[in-house]
């Protein structure tokens, strides 16, 4: 019986899909995705042509890993950010690549791990049951100093209305408006546009 490969870090795809920072990874139940090459990933993706090729292959972590990477897997849709992807989280997939190859795959995880702690806070503590893609692609997007910020702010404005507290949908609501302030002046847009049709 073949051992199916595994990955030393789930949340970060072989393509640069930010795993860990996806709201399948943080769905409870069966469509809960384990991340690239997690636990019983194989029985949910049992095909994957970037784990063929870049994890049972040649055996690396992540496709920056490799010597030929940009391959002709990284079609336009992927080097432009993915912004028609239904995968939140493509729309920095090459970006990520390119910054593990530049500073290595523990360096993108120890920054990964920030923001996974700070999306962690917002879907525990500010989630009224329909911000969780929200959160994530903010998480995924802004800078980690923002997305600090905006959770500073928004506590600060609860503690001096208490009366707010306690009410998830009023936290969601602040944070998020103040977590789209925060992008707007960056530029960075926390939705995706829908594809095109033919």
């Amino acid at each position: 019986m073949s051992v199916q490969p595994v990955k030393t870090y789930p949340t970060i795809a072989c393509c640069g899909l930010d795993c860990g920072l996806c709201p399948r990874y943080y769905t409870v139940g069966t469509s809960k995705c384990p991340g690239c090459c997690g636990q019983d990933f194989f029985n949910k993706h049992p095909s994957c042509s970037y784990i063929t090729c870049c994890v049972k292959k040649k055996q690396l972590e992540v496709c920056a890993q490799c010597d030929e990477f940009p391959c002709t897997k990284f079609d336009s849709s992927i080097l432009d950010g993915g912004e028609y992807d239904s995968f939140l989280t493509y729309k920095k997939a090459y970006q990520n690549l390119t910054f593990i190859r530049n500073h290595g795959v523990k360096k993108f995880v120890e920054q990964q791990n920030q923001r996974i702690k700070l999306l962690t806070i917002m879907l525990n503590n500010f989630d009224e049951g329909r911000s969780k893609s929200f959160y994530c692609l903010a998480a995924t997007l802004l800078p980690i100093e923002s997305i600090e910020h905006a959770l500073d702010e928004t506590n600060q404005k609860l503690k001096i209305d208490h009366s707010k507290g306690n009410n998830r949908k009023t936290k969601a609501k602040m944070l998020k408006a103040i977590l789209n302030d925060l992008a707007a002046k960056a530029e960075i847009e926390l939705k995706l546009r829908k594809k095109p049709q033919k």
